[in-house]
């Protein structure tokens, strides 16, 4: 029996010290709902979950921008109904007036809905989406994936050779009625583009949703923290360190049996 040193009490005390430690870790947890509070908690899982919460944000910009360009071709495709729509009335003006029936004054007022309508083509092909032009026939490069690969749009160019012809010819049904339906037909090819777009734009940004939600169950392994099972290690631990405080303060007490040795 020693005064000096109370080994019970020292091993007491590194114990109740670790299970003190073990329970604020667990009670931090149970707080943040994550299992990596401080970086020596796991530090590879905390590289890897790291890496890919910045791969699930650059994606959610991927998806920003692939929405971007879903509305910018929408908005192809809502023009160009209309131009096809007003090359139809344009090729049905066409065929009125070439009956014998009708009057100069009736040939005059086709051309002057003709006129307008043409006019309508020509400044639909001059808009633009947010400052960039819907149909100058460019190539619009668009965000595919997190490392900012692209792909190229089909391009459609309102303006283009299909339709100069329509917008700059005269009002004469045999040499312009042939290349009104070419001109019906080239717009059917550019929607036919501007639905490719529309389709490969939804199906990448389904693709880049799906990437995300992988990935998000992939950080959610490594990080969330398991309420049920961290709850019982709560319990373990806060019993552990109320079970060490009782014995600490009987380790104390030992030294003090060496005075009844000395009374």
């Amino acid at each position: 029996m020693v005064i000096n040193t109370n080994i019970g009490a020292n091993r007491t005390s590194r114990l109740l010290a670790e299970s003190t430690q073990k329970l604020n870790g667990s009670l931090s947890r149970l707080a943040s709902g994550s299992k990596i509070v401080e970086p020596q908690d796991d530090a590879a899982g905390l590289a890897v979950s790291t890496k890919f919460n910045s791969q699930i944000t650059r994606n959610d910009a991927v998806q920003n921008n692939l929405s971007s360009a879903l509305s910018y071709s929408q908005t192809q495709d809502g023009f160009l109904q209309k131009v096809s729509k007003a090359l139809d009335r344009m090729s049905e003006l066409m065929t009125l007036s070439a009956d014998a029936t009708k009057s100069t004054s009736d040939k005059t007022n086709y051309l002057t809905e003709f006129t307008d309508l043409k006019n309508y083509i020509s400044d639909i092909g001059t808009k633009d989406f947010n400052g960039v032009s819907l149909f100058d026939g460019t190539k619009m490069n668009v965000t595919k994936d997190s490392d900012a690969n692209t792909w190229s749009m089909n391009a459609s160019a309102l303006n283009g050779s299909d339709l100069v012809s329509v917008i700059a010819s005269g009002f004469v049904v045999t040499s312009t009625l042939a290349t009104m339906t070419t001109a019906i037909e080239a717009v059917s090819t550019h929607r036919a583009q501007i639905g490719a777009n529309i389709q490969r734009l939804q199906l990448t940004n389904e693709q880049v949703g799906i990437l995300n939600e992988n990935l998000s169950a992939s950080v959610s392994r490594i990080v969330d923290v398991d309420v049920a099972e961290e709850s019982t290690r709560f319990a373990k631990y806060n019993i552990l360190v109320q079970s060490g405080t009782a014995m600490l303060a009987q380790a104390n007490l030992l030294p003090q049996n060496a005075l009844r040795l000395l009374s």
